[in-house]
């Protein structure tokens, strides 16, 4: 690049060359030279949060008449423009920075002002105007959990609905399809595919309510703390007026931080929605686990039920189809345990009035939403809404197993079902055939006791078994 390429800006520091056409200045350059760590950055929607809330200070600012209306209006008309389509190329900082993340503010503050300044020939002070009333110690806080509470609203949440459903649609379907239970394993008693299914839309039932009760403390924001919680350089109103004004922007119910101090100097609250995703991360892995295993085959495997083919499997075998949705969703699960780690770590490094860690607290928990929302989504859609199921695959191998017994237990005892049990499964035969040798019971009530349907139903209640 030549000189032409470049112009030159300063800042406290003094002076520095950023490229030409940067809405950013010489605070974000430094940075961008400090820190080439990873080359990520951080999530539009964290960005998307620092806009709202640079837009609404300046409004707040304004109403306390703090800030002149000409620049207010300049502030507001830059974010408007910047909110309708993010030029992510403008927000250049390495999620590995300073861990107060001053770089990415003084990021959102620099394109701010240089925008604000070249659409109205207003003079725009990326500090002094932009940054009113506000720190970074409070604004990256703020941004973590307006960005978080909005990526919940309108990401996870829907998803995992959507997602729960679909398995409680399919549940009903499949409601009266019989099939053999499965414990470590091996074969047990029998269950319908519905109560299968059923217990899947249980756990992202659960997995909603978690989130839903992480809620409120994640829509608490710390705006008004400014440096170290005390509220230094803010107006005593700003925190109450910028919180109430973002709610009415974003429709969340967000209210200031109890403590603004504790606000700023730790991250129990990202800490804690990180732990529920990562609950969400483990339902989801052993939904799409069971899937994975009741595809397998389609001939030496499980075979239960046929996935809906998306690919070819192999770039060696031809015809082989695998359970890629499962697998993709497997890995999200992984990565939303691994980024549980780092968050908890990260949720560690509050030391007296400041956690510094919070760009990697904010890009790990907006990754772990973003990825469960996709993943719960691909689930949904493109395995449990269109597999279809075998069930005369499903009925064939619950005949011939010999875990039917077990019904047999209150009449002929455990020593005698175990007895006909490994008989059956010795000779290939069913139960039935073999407890009709072995016992008194006839067959009609043989049939009647050994009814995969009732059993799924927990079998014929005491009271009406034949007594030994």
């Amino acid at each position: 690049m030549t000189e032409s390429d470049y112009r030159i800006e300063k800042d406290s520091m003094g002076e520095l060359k950023v490229p030409a056409a940067a809405l950013y200045g010489a605070q974000t350059q430094r940075a961008v030279d400090n820190f080439p760590v990873s080359g990520i950055r951080l999530p539009r929607r964290f960005i998307q949060a620092g806009l709202l809330i640079k837009r609404a200070a300046a409004e707040t600012n304004r109403e306390l008449g703090l800030l002149a209306p000409t620049v207010a209006e300049a502030i507001n008309k830059a974010t408007n423009r910047l909110l309708e389509a993010i030029p992510m190329d403008q927000f250049p900082v390495d999620v590995f920075q300073t861990g107060s993340g001053t770089s990415s503010n003084m990021n959102l503050n620099e394109v701010i002002a240089t925008l604000a300044g070249q659409q109205g020939g207003t003079v725009v002070h990326p500090n002094d105007h932009v940054n009113m009333c506000q720190s970074s110690n409070d604004v990256i806080p703020g941004m973590i959990h307006l960005s978080a509470a909005l990526a919940l609203e309108q990401q996870l949440v829907p998803a995992l609905r959507q997602l729960s459903d679909t398995i409680k649609q399919r549940a009903h379907v499949l409601e009266s399809v019989c099939k053999t239970g499965r414990t470590h394993l091996m074969d047990a008693m029998p269950i319908t595919m519905g109560q299968e299914l059923t217990a899947w839309a249980s756990q992202i039932d659960h997995d909603i309510d978690r989130v839903q009760e992480c809620r409120r403390r994640i829509q608490q924001l710390p705006l008004g703390g400014t440096a170290v919680g005390t509220g230094i350089n803010a107006h005593p109103e700003f925190s109450r007026r910028i919180i109430q004004r973002l709610g009415g922007d974003t429709g969340l119910s967000l209210t200031p931080k109890p403590s603004l101090m504790e606000g700023l100097s730790s991250q129990d609250s990202a800490v804690e929605l990180s732990g529920q995703l990562r609950v969400t991360a483990i339902s989801l892995h052993k939904i799409a686990n069971d899937l994975r295993w009741m595809n397998s085959g389609p001939i030496a495997g499980l075979g239960e039920i046929e996935l809906t083919a998306l690919q070819p499997g192999s770039s060696i075998m031809p015809g082989k189809i695998n359970p890629v949705i499962p697998e993709a969703v497997m890995m999200v699960s992984a990565q939303v345990v691994g980024n549980d780690a780092t968050i908890a770590m990260a949720g560690q490094s509050g030391s007296f009035q400041l956690n510094t860690m919070l760009p990697l607290i904010a890009y790990n928990l907006l990754q772990s939403i973003e990825l469960l929302a996709n993943a719960s989504s691909l689930l949904a859609e493109k395995a449990i809404e269109g597999f279809k199921v075998h069930e005369e695959k499903l009925q064939q191998r619950l005949a011939m197993n010999p875990i039917l017994v077990t019904a047999l237990n209150p009449i002929v005892g455990y020593l005698k079902a175990a007895e006909i049990c490994k008989q059956a499964y010795r000779e290939g035969r069913t139960v039935v055939d073999v407890a009709e040798e072995q016992t008194s019971l006839s067959r009609a009530e043989l049939k009647r006791l050994l009814d995969p349907a009732l059993l799924t139903r927990g079998g014929i209640h005491e009271g009406d078994k034949t007594k030994r």
